[in-house]
């Protein structure tokens, strides 16, 4: 009897879509989110024309667009649009950074110490939910009126984000690769640094988004102290004299760069974790 013997060759892999047969998935929703801008500018616009609502309250689409270019071109309240800008965004990378240089330890003693938690937690939840309003006036009995005081409002509300985020990415590293790196001899520090740390910056990085918007809408507010350039401060100055084109247009401006900031923040995160930003 003869057995005969063949060869199976190999065959392609099969990629598994993970949302393939799903209605609507994978398609993207840049087009929708398009159509909605659209509409709501359409709309906006027929409620200016037909004096819906009257034009001291909501200008048109082109009157803010005019006040944009005028604010870039000659300036309000003594600055140009990039010097209010310029002033704002160095207030808030200010702060940014110094949440993450105290924000980061902070979330790391919380998610790996007992000792730590106890500490910071409770400090932690009570900043979490105070409004920057409720302690910028001690802000400035403590620090004055200065550029210092408008980074530490700022940076207040930027903290809780990055801290608990920092702690929950700590919690979600797999201890299967904490127990390997133990039984390799490595010390608590190496664990830290090379294990639990880069499981938790996708968490990290989630957290700093977060608190990009927290600084945002606290940034207003800072700026109302004794500021003489910034978005907010535009906005204000504007509001105080009815300039309503001047405080949408700065509104326009701040949420333009906030979503600029976001797309950034989401290269980032495909640059440094590409595992996560397709998880």
């Amino acid at each position: 009897m003869t057995i005969e013997v063949g060869i199976i060759a190999p065959t392609a892999p099969v990629e598994i879509q993970p949302d393939a047969g799903k209605p609507g998935r994978g398609r993207g929703t840049l087009p929708i989110s398009l159509v909605t801008i659209a509409v709501i500018i359409a709309a906006w616009s027929l409620a200016s024309v037909y004096g819906v609502v009257s034009p001291l309250f909501l200008p048109s689409p082109l009157i803010v667009l005019k006040a944009i270019y005028n604010v870039a071109v000659n300036g309000f309240v003594d600055s140009t649009l990039a010097q209010h800008t310029f002033a704002s965004l160095l207030r808030i990378f200010a702060a940014l950074a110094a949440s993450i240089v105290i924000g980061i330890p902070a979330g790391l003693a919380i998610g790996t110490s007992r000792i730590g938690k106890g500490i910071l937690d409770p400090i932690v939840e009570f900043l979490r939910p105070l409004p920057p309003l409720a302690y910028l006036p001690l802000i400035i009995i403590w620090i004055g009126i200065g550029e210092a005081s408008k980074i530490t409002v700022i940076s207040l509300a930027m903290l809780p984000p990055i801290i608990l985020s920092t702690a929950a990415g700590v919690k979600s590293a797999p201890a299967d690769f904490v127990n390997a790196a133990r039984s390799f001899g490595a010390s608590r520090l190496q664990v830290l640094l090379y294990v639990i740390l880069p499981s938790a910056i996708p968490s990290i990085l989630t957290g700093t988004r977060i608190a990009l918007g927290a600084g945002w809408s606290t940034l207003v507010a800072a700026e109302l102290v004794a500021a003489s350039r910034g978005l907010g401060f535009m906005i204000q100055s504007a509001a105080q004299f009815l300039v309503t084109d001047i405080v949408i247009a700065g509104i326009i401006v701040i949420a333009a760069i906030a979503f600029l900031l976001e797309i950034l923040a989401r290269l980032l995160e495909r640059w440094f974790v590409p595992w996560a930003a397709h998880r």
